[in-house]
């Protein structure tokens, strides 16, 4: 590759090589620099932008950031002339640099958030949990009784799978981590009958609600069907209120409206409305103003009840972490609202590696991070906020992406991808301002292929991240062996498994293997057989030389509770199970690689909430995390 084609790559953060998971350098071809060059808009004839002051500054506190002469105004409402630095005692918070002529957005952020409590809790599928009252899935008020219960017996903790706002139509998308927007709740989570409107209807309305609610929760969760059930009995509710709305809830509830008339993709929405300044949307607002001010009150009690939960767990050390999404569904809300922000047509993913040969594409559009940062990172903020205000902590998944993402161009497989770099420092100061402000821990998910700086920089910045049980392994050592539990890193969370995983008594009984074998997604079965028969001996080995389980010949029963004591006994600040873990159910809630071969988040918990901790398998968990003392 040319010289000038690789210095202006690398001004707009395009890598032109990667190293693979094995270390090895990988030239990227030219034809993919240029294509990803065109979707940021760059004219690769064009001499590489000559540095100077970002579109947006972020510092850490106590630094002393080069800016020439300007004048400082900040948050508070002060003005500090400055020579050539910054000063470095300025304090926390969102402040505007004049600078030659422009009004330069300028945070600056904790050098260090503090340590987090040691804490043990639970990692939950809210669509997973389910009791007496529920409508054919988990809710918000399902949330709220597992968090009061769980304090009870302990917990400090409770880490919840993404809770984020779906496209209103039918088929409702599943995945949890392809969400319409990540700014907006998911109104499939609401518990009917525990709104305000639902307690104030008469005998005749509550009656026809009533009739509407689904059935037991049977085999596999119905989304479709909860969903038309919740809407129906939402909108006997609805106290048809029209108000004036914040432009982003808005152009949210807009969405919402558009979709159920046009369909769940905006891509395919007729052209005048597919952005959302246009004149036609504008008039299709007015045209829908009904439906969207039900949208809105739908997002009005999604608040309250999440506020709820969030008060269930407040005499938690920790309290309630939600978990965010890497991306959003292409075709959703935030993809419609923030499509100038965003590189629509390109898609992330993952280059080839052992796991996947041929890369994995996400089908989630990227940031572009000239757009974001030349919006203040506004967007960026909103998404944090959104999540932050529901819970005490924040889970970052791909948590990498801070740093980069696997850019696939239009119509390209994942193998004809880059990737595309962000200003790290700038995304994660302004989580770390966003999560001192809400008085928030972070976790960042940096399992798998992950650049060892991006460990060490979130233990820098008192971010934990994540230790999974079956990945503590010495993997520069002959046989692989389990890293000795007091060897773990303590600025970490730790578990057994993930949802991506095979549950605790899954992994024991290789049912992942099953399951796949049954799927066609095994080559040699016997092989894989064998492979796993030889994990689940390392696994008891290990546990056995840890001190937490007696023998060899231990039954399943001891097993997966020692599984569960050997964590406390490392020094991770966090440290989960899960109901699947703690019940020994099989199944595990999605297996990667599937789409509806294997029912993916559809698995409800054998269950129901009011008697989960009452399960034998369940006390003998918690008895084991309440009394081993790390």
């Amino acid at each position: 590759m040319d010289e000038n084609l690789a210095a202006l790559a690398g001004a707009h953060g395009v890598a032109t090589w990667y190293e693979d998971a094995d270390q090895r350098r990988v030239e990227v071809d030219r034809a993919v620099v240029l294509e990803i060059l065109e979707q940021l808009e760059v004219d690769p004839s064009a001499p590489a932008k000559r540095p100077g002051l970002p579109d947006t500054i972020v510092v850490r506190q106590g630094t002393r950031y080069e800016t020439g002469r300007g004048l400082l105004r900040t948050e508070d409402g002060g003005r500090l002339d400055v020579a050539d630095r910054l000063p470095a005692d300025l304090p926390l918070g969102w402040h505007v640099l004049e600078a030659g002529g422009r009004q330069i957005p300028l945070a600056v952020t904790p050098a260090r958030l503090p340590d987090v409590p040691r804490a043990w809790g639970w990692m939950l599928q809210l669509y997973a949990l389910h009791s007496r009252e529920s409508w054919g899935m988990g809710d918000f008020g399902d949330l709220a009784a597992f968090a009061g219960a769980a304090h009870e017996h302990g917990s400090g903790v409770l880490l919840v799978n993404p809770v984020q706002a779906i496209v209103p139509t039918l088929p409702v998308n599943r995945s949890p981590y392809s969400p319409s927007s990540r700014r907006f709740a998911n109104p499939l989570y609401i518990k009917v009958t525990d709104t305000d409107e639902f307690r104030a209807a008469g005998p005749d309305t509550r009656s026809d609600v009533l009739a509407l609610a689904p059935g037991p929760i049977g085999g596999l969760i119905d989304y479709d069907a909860v969903w038309a059930a919740k809407v129906a009995a939402l909108e006997l509710l609805w106290p048809g209120e029209i108000r004036d709305l914040e432009p982003g809830l808005r152009d949210y509830a807009t969405f919402c409206a558009l979709a159920e008339k046009h369909g769940g993709d905006w891509r395919e929405w007729p052209s005048g409305l597919r952005h959302p300044d246009s004149p036609d949307v504008v008039a299709a607002r007015r045209e829908l103003a009904p439906r969207v001010a039900f949208h809105a009150w739908l997002q009005e009690v999604c608040e309250k009840q999440l506020g709820a939960a969030r008060a269930a767990a407040s005499g938690m050390s920790v309290g309630i972490v939600h978990d965010l999404p890497v991306g959003v569904d292409p075709g959703g809300a935030d993809a419609w609202a923030l499509q100038d922000v965003l590189a629509p047509r390109v898609t992330v993913g993952a280059p080839p590696d052992a796991f996947s040969q041929q890369g994995q594409d996400w089908r989630l559009p990227p940031w572009r991070p000239d757009k974001l940062a030349a919006a203040g990172y506004q967007p960026f903020i909103e998404v944090l906020r959104s999540v932050l205000k529901h819970g005490d902590g924040i889970r970052v998944d791909h948590v990498a992406g801070l740093w980069r993402l696997w850019w696939i161009p239009p119509g390209q497989p994942p193998s004809r991808g880059t990737y595309v770099h962000y200003d790290s420092e700038a995304m994660l100061g302004i989580l770390a301002l966003e999560a001192h402000r809400h008085s928030a821990v972070v976790v960042g998910e940096d399992l798998g292929t992950v650049q060892p700086h991006v460990t060490t920089t979130l233990h820098e910045r008192g971010m934990l991240s994540s230790a999974v049980l079956y990945f503590q392994r010495d993997y520069e050592t002959r046989g692989h062996p389990f890293v000795p539990i007091r060897s773990w890193e303590p600025a970490s969370m730790a578990s057994i498994s993930t949802h991506d995983l095979p549950t605790a008594a899954g992994f024991l009984e290789a049912e992942n293997v099953r399951v796949r074998a049954e799927l066609g997604l095994v080559g040699d079965v016997a092989k894989e057989y064998e492979r796993v028969a030889a994990e689940r001996r390392d696994m008891i080995a290990f546990l056995v030389e840890e001190g937490v389980l007696e023998s060899h010949d231990a039954t399943e029963d001891e097993i997966l509770v020692a599984m569960h004591a050997v964590l406390t006994r490392a020094r991770s600040a966090l440290i989960l199970t899960s109901p699947p873990d703690a019940l020994g159910d099989l199944r595990q809630p999605n297996l990667p690689g599937t789409v509806d071969e294997y029912p993916n988040w559809r698995i409800p918990l054998p269950v129901p909430v009011e008697q989960l901790f009452s399960q034998p398998g369940v006390r003998r968990v918690v008895h084991a995390l309440q009394t081993n003392p790390g």
